[in-house]
């Protein structure tokens, strides 16, 4: 199995767990917790900041010393907008589950300090459409480049069967802005129906030998998480599954400057 992809368990509780260690790189951490009514996920945000991201169930939320409430709203990830919170660094954070509840944890290095817990409801969210035909694909901003926070870029894609998404292979794996930003990233996956998958390929340019650094196509079931540390990462959904994933990004500037696979851009002209 690629190094890049991680299974989450079965069961309850926090079923994957990435860190910056576990990853190899520097910025972005992200967890996924599958809660029972009743049960509880809780952390602790230290020097870096968390968005918490709701993508289905509903539970009671604290955060910073502040009762935020029952939060989320959405059965599934495929309808609908999520409930978010932002918790900066140097904060707690807890949530109980109200009914099943499957909770990301996306974590990223803070800076400032400065900024305030905040509630991300549905209708603060912006959509939009990308791309033509089969390579159509939906998208809901969570925390974008336009919204407060130190390090985070987190957004939702649906992709539907039959279509491709991340494509044409775009990466930002360079520090070279305005050109390009360096942005380590993950993707957790979710299909519709569950028992489909689809496909992920994360790659280099090839050097002057020929070979490419990194070279990985991964096939993707439902609940899978795949880490993007560098190259390019194009996915592919098969007729008749939709495709949902959550990306987290983070990296040394908080800015989304990505560069095309230069023999595919043509295609951004098609």
């Amino acid at each position: 199995m690629s190094k890049l992809l991680v299974k989450a368990d079965k069961g309850n509780g926090r079923v994957a767990h990435v860190t910056p260690q576990s990853a190899g790189w520097t910025y972005v951490g992200f967890d996924l917790h599958r809660l029972k009514p009743g049960q509880n996920a809780s952390g602790s945000t230290g020097d870096r900041e968390v968005c918490l991201v709701f993508v289905t169930g509903k539970g009671t939320v604290t955060a910073g010393g502040k009762d935020l409430g029952l939060l989320g709203e959405r059965m599934s990830p495929f309808e609908g907008k999520p409930w978010s919170v932002y918790v900066p660094q140097g904060s707690d954070w807890s949530v109980a589950a109200d009914m099943e509840l499957e909770l990301a944890v996306c974590s990223a290095p803070g800076s400032s300090g400065g900024l305030p817990v905040r509630v991300i409801a549905p209708d603060d969210l912006g959509q939009e459409v990308r791309g033509k035909g089969t390579n159509t694909r939906y998208v809901t901003n969570i925390l974008p480049e336009g919204q407060p926070a130190d390090s985070l870029l987190v957004v939702e894609v649906i992709t539907p069967g039959g279509h491709t998404s991340s494509y044409p292979p775009h990466k930002h794996d360079q520090d070279n802005l305005p050109a390009e930003s360096y942005l380590e990233e993950t993707y957790y996956h979710r299909l519709n129906p569950p028992q489909g998958f689809a496909f992920q390929r994360v790659y280099t340019d090839a050097g002057k030998d020929g070979r490419r650094a990194l070279d990985e196509a991964m096939a993707i079931e439902d609940g899978d998480v795949v880490l993007v540390p560098e190259g390019y990462h194009p996915c592919a959904a098969c007729h008749g599954y939709d495709l949902y994933y959550l990306n987290v990004m983070a990296g040394p500037k908080r800015t989304w400057k990505f560069h095309n696979a230069p023999e595919h851009e043509w295609l951004m002209k098609a």
